[in-house]
């Protein structure tokens, strides 16, 4: 970390980021669904310059989740849900990925190294998990908390998109549910996607929980009791307005049936209140 982004406390170094790392953060209207998206922007904070990437390679999947972010906003409006982005690139934190992973602030992203993670001392890497990644969860908690507190049904729904090319193999999927061992939404939500024939379906894939990427559906989601799922889209499939509104329509009408399924009331499409 450069000299320019630190400051101290204790004689431990902290990252000043640029404004508070979970952005939209709506405690929703009367819909069940918490609508999180680990993955929502490409943004560094100021203090840690470029990270020595180029502005095109922030384009990339790389760094952030393309089109993730309309669709959970699009699902939050059309349920009344909670919402809890993050407003900083993976590459700067994942905030999927226990923070101690070698993989949470990775030094090669698919093929590209990122210099500005190598050789990043523990200090520095405290610095990014206190100011990005721990402020990110607890506003998850923060809202989970009060819902459960509330006696509110809560079913968790990570957003997330994929890139159709991952090192030179193809991905045939148009989208992936990943699940833990806690089936109760995604095994409803596979069956209705599938139903038309038009999709081509992962059950977990293109990723698993053996790679890792279940952190927050498994921490904020199975270790609390709650329902939950991850949602993959693949990102050559979002490029418009239009295409959003289509996943929204779709996966809002596979996540009302699997909701059902559960006993968890779910108001007309445009008929939630909003309380936030």
């Amino acid at each position: 970390m450069p000299k320019s982004a630190e400051t101290f406390k204790d004689g431990n170094p902290l990252l000043a980021v640029d404004e508070p790392p979970s952005a939209d953060w709506q405690e929703g209207g009367d819909g069940p669904f918490l609508f999180v998206c680990e993955h929502a922007s490409n943004r560094v904070p100021v203090a840690l310059g470029d990270l020595g990437l180029s502005a095109e390679q922030f384009e990339r999947h790389i760094a952030w989740d393309p089109g993730a972010a309309p669709v959970a906003r699009g699902l939050a409006a059309r349920f009344g849900g909670a919402t809890v982005l993050q407003r900083y690139s993976r590459l700067v934190i994942d905030c999927n990925r226990e923070p101690h992973l070698p993989d949470a602030i990775t030094v090669l992203s698919e093929d590209t190294p990122i210099p500005g993670n190598a050789r990043l001392s523990p200090e520095a890497r405290n610095a990014r998990i206190a100011a990005i990644w721990a402020p990110f969860h607890g506003a998850i908690d923060r809202v989970v908390n009060r819902r459960i507190a509330e006696g509110r049904d809560t079913i968790l729904v990570t957003v997330h998109s994929f890139t159709p090319v991952y090192r030179g193999v193809h991905r045939p999927w148009h989208v992936g549910l990943i699940s833990t061992d806690d089936r109760r939404i995604a095994g409803p939500m596979l069956t209705h996607l599938a139903r038309g024939g038009d999709l081509v379906v992962g059950d977990n894939e293109p990723y698993s929980p053996k790679d890792n990427v279940d952190y927050t559906i498994r921490r904020h989601g199975r270790e609390r009791g709650l329902p939950h799922v991850m949602i993959e889209i693949r990102n050559d499939l979002l490029h418009s307005s239009r295409d959003v509104d289509a996943w929204v329509q779709g996966l809002g009408d596979a996540l009302t049936e699997a909701a059902r399924t559960i006993g968890f009331a779910i108001a007309a499409p445009g008929k939630a209140r909003s309380k936030a």
